[in-house]
């Protein structure tokens, strides 16, 4: 074997020792880097946790079977959609409940009732007017107490001062659970109707349309726009400091605080232009600047992925400047311009601050048919019913939230989706 020269062993040992305190290093990085992941997908999963605890109660909803016999008394086809609904609904629910007499006990046993119970039988009738003079039967949504007693969010061993039901209320709703008729159906509601006072009745089918006509102006807007400037910027813009500056103030732009830019609509958009106020066309361009300067940093970006031996390619075989973005580049960068587009569109989806302050925190009770309507957005919508002291708007909050939530992962999915299927790799 060959003998070492004087000194080797000392640089391998000091070469070993650095060498393991590097993989020390890489190992605790690592750790670091794991750990942080971990944390994290705990803290995710925490939130999603709560939400669900809080929110799946309000996917489903307390409703009433009763026998009703459509009084013709009260309810004449002549006078329809008016009528003594409430008094028919009234009298079967006594008929349930035999043991109440005075009229005290009788205004308690209404309370039962939601406000949006008449309405369910007005319609059957409406829409069938020989059902008049028949007994029918109808399931119609309780008040949101016995809703909330019903799902356990009302604690009977709680004093009976200390809760909005009294004993004997309990022992009403007691009497019609053992007979069958109470059940708790999917609260489709909650997606097909819109806002109401009354959290049994309240729903997101308004804000869910608010926000859809919102993100179509949005995207009417920003998508051309931002697409146009990006192309500009990148392909046909001198490179000089009027350009840099430009540049430069887009950064800036995509990390000014959204609730500038809704200032800048409070300002410009209602108070110069007098555009109607909550309507979604304003939300819709008040977002569509606060995704212009995404769009066009993603724009951008996909424009400088594509390699310069295509361009060169196409100009060496005698194609102008506009052919060869228009013709190879911008094709090949538009999986990475809709990703950019779409995830710019779901950060919108979720601002609330700048929809807020142009008045789309309105109490709207009907969804919007056009982007000229009154309307809410999902966000502006969870924001209303947190600030609500009734207790029946706890679960709807976060319902909705989880309602918002499936909407972004659907956007983000969708781009994900168009980036793994039409990316090109050189």
């Amino acid at each position: 074997m060959t003998d070492l020269p004087a000194g080797a062993h000392d640089i391998i040992s000091a070469g070993s020792a650095l060498m393991k305190r590097r993989n020390r290093r890489q190992s605790l990085l690592k750790g670091l880097g794991i750990a942080a992941i971990c944390f994290a997908g705990v803290m995710l999963f925490i939130l999603v946790a709560s939400l669900v605890a809080t929110g799946y109660k309000a996917f489903t909803q307390t409703h009433l079977r009763l026998e009703v016999y459509v009084d013709p008394a009260e309810i004449r086809a002549e006078k329809l959609p008016r009528g003594g609904f409430n008094k028919v609904l009234l009298a079967s629910l006594k008929a349930q409940i035999p043991d109440v007499t005075s009229r005290a006990d009788l205004r308690r046993l209404k309370g039962m009732l939601s406000k949006g119970a008449q309405f369910v039988l007005r319609d059957r009738v409406v829409a069938d007017p020989g059902l008049i003079g028949q007994t029918i039967t109808v399931s119609v949504p309780v008040s949101d107490d016995y809703d909330q007693l019903a799902k356990g969010l009302i604690k009977r061993d709680t004093p009976e001062k200390q809760r909005k039901l009294s004993d004997r209320e309990i022992s009403w709703f007691d009497t019609l659970d053992a007979a069958g008729l109470i059940s708790q159906p999917l609260n489709w509601r909650l997606l097909s109707r819109a806002d109401s006072r009354f959290p049994e009745l309240a729903g997101l089918k308004g804000a869910i349309m608010g926000s859809f006509w919102a993100l179509l102006v949005c995207f009417l807007i920003s998508f051309p726009l931002g697409i146009g400037a990006a192309i500009y910027l990148e392909e046909f813009a001198p490179k000089n400091r009027l350009s840099d500056i430009i540049e430069v103030n887009i950064n800036n732009l995509a990390a000014v605080p959204s609730i500038v830019f809704g200032l800048l609509a409070l300002a410009v958009f209602l108070g110069w232009f007098g555009l109607p106020r909550s309507a979604p066309l304003v939300g819709g361009m008040t977002l569509a600047l606060m995704t212009m300067p995404t769009i066009i940093i993603a724009t951008r970006a996909a424009l400088k992925a594509v390699p310069p031996s295509i361009r060169e390619a196409a100009l060496g075989v005698g194609a102008s400047k506009h052919q060869v973005v228009f013709g190879h580049v911008l094709p090949l960068a538009m999986p990475g311009v809709l990703t950019g587009t779409i995830i710019g569109l779901a950060q919108a989806l979720g601002e609330t601050a700048p929809l807020l302050l142009i008045g789309m925190n309105a109490f709207i009770t009907s969804a919007p048919s056009g982007p000229l309507d009154s309307a809410t957005a999902l966000p502006t919508q969870i924001f209303i019913w947190a600030d609500s002291p009734e207790r029946g708007f706890v679960s709807r909050t976060s319902a909705a939230i989880l309602v918002l939530l499936a909407f972004l992962v659907i956007m983000n999915g969708v781009a994900i989706y168009l980036r793994s299927r039409f990316e090109r790799r050189w």
